[in-house]
């Protein structure tokens, strides 16, 4: 009976996070359609608004996009004007990306959009304490880093 319920519990709690991911994806989506931008799109804006100034293949490691996906989200953005390629100085074939004045404003107004992820979550943690939301983080920290650590040496215990 107590293996069950470890089985129940484990399930439960990845079944939790897969219900936040849904959520967070759906509300992302929404607010990428009415912005005119896709899901890598964002990804690529929010990834230069959070680290500054990156190459394509840095922002390919931060987001696991395809190369091509990248590349074509990133033409996209540049055309759009949200994006600038600017030639690193050490390696003059290595591109920098970096947002634009429009792209800076864009993350920014993603960030304060009222129905947006950044504001509903916001609002969903007010429901927590200070303290409650510290033992989520590092609780969530735990499991990333248990999972991290598997994923490198290949195998689940």
């Amino acid at each position: 009976m107590k293996v069950e319920n470890e089985i129940a519990d484990y399930m439960q709690l990845m079944l939790s996070f897969a219900e936040v991911q849904k959520s967070i994806l759906r509300i992302i989506q929404k607010s990428t359609a009415d912005k005119g931008m896709s899901m890598p799109q964002y990804s690529i804006l929010m990834t230069l608004f959070r680290g500054s100034d990156m190459t394509q293949k840095t922002i390919a490691e931060k987001t696991f996009l395809p190369k091509s996906t990248l590349s074509q989200a990133v033409d996209g953005m540049v055309k759009d004007g949200y994006v600038a390629r600017q030639p690193m100085e050490c390696d003059r074939r290595e591109m920098c990306l970096e947002l634009s004045e429009a792209g800076l404003a864009l993350a920014q107004e993603l960030h304060i959009q009222e129905d947006g992820l950044h504001q509903l979550f916001r609002a969903a943690s007010a429901q927590f304490t200070e303290r409650q939301i510290e033992e989520l983080i590092a609780a969530h920290r735990k499991i990333s880093s248990y999972l991290t650590k598997s994923e490198m040496e290949g195998a689940v215990k």
